[in-house]
């Protein structure tokens, strides 16, 4: 399994709208997951193992945004067709299992990931109060293993500098994991 690494931020970039099912049986747009200080738009899938290392960090990570006005959704856009583990079901279960405190939306057809040029799970897109690309950097310095404990909390250092501001760091380390399972051209 190679690990793949989206480019880095493309500052103000706009922020492409969605309108996808959830896990929580409700339908979101864009517009339903923005918060008033910026929003977190994150790429995950359920059998990716730099995701699952750091499931826990991430619903921390969230919370805590949200709490910031920052607001946050995942998005699983891999062919569930060839990769079963991602299947919607599946997504439920680990919504449930995992508690996560955001929706968790099944991008089936793809459009959504090809629309955000989306890489990797887990690939992290942070958006100013206005829509526009402040932050496209990792988690922290996890990969297939946690960080230490005491590592630096990237990205949520950035979106709280996103929501305090406007303006991401012009540092980014970018994110690190599998790539987007794609269906086959048709």
């Amino acid at each position: 399994m190679a690990a793949n690494e989206p480019p880095v931020c493309d500052f103000n970039w706009p922020a492409p709208d969605f309108r996808l099912p959830a896990t929580d049986g409700r339908t979101y747009t864009w517009d339903e997951i923005a918060g008033p200080r910026g929003t977190l738009i994150m790429f995950i899938c359920n059998h990716c193992p730099y995701v699952l290392a750091v499931l826990d960090r991430i619903v921390r990570d969230a919370k805590d945004l949200q709490d910031l006005g920052i607001g946050v959704a995942a998005i699983c856009s891999n062919d569930a067709k060839t990769y079963p583990d991602d299947s919607f079901e599946n997504m439920i279960k680990l919504a449930e299992k995992a508690g996560l405190p955001f929706p968790y939306l099944h991008d089936e057809d793809q459009s959504v990931a090809r629309a955000y040029h989306a890489a990797c799970t887990p690939d992290f897109f942070g958006f100013d109060a206005d829509g526009g690309l402040q932050y496209r950097g990792r988690l922290d310095a996890s990969r297939m293993k946690p960080a230490p404990k005491d590592a630096p909390r990237e990205l949520f250092d950035a979106m709280k500098q996103v929501a305090e501001t406007g303006e991401g760091p012009r540092d980014q380390v970018a994110s690190v994991g599998c790539s987007i399972k794609w269906k086959p051209a048709a």
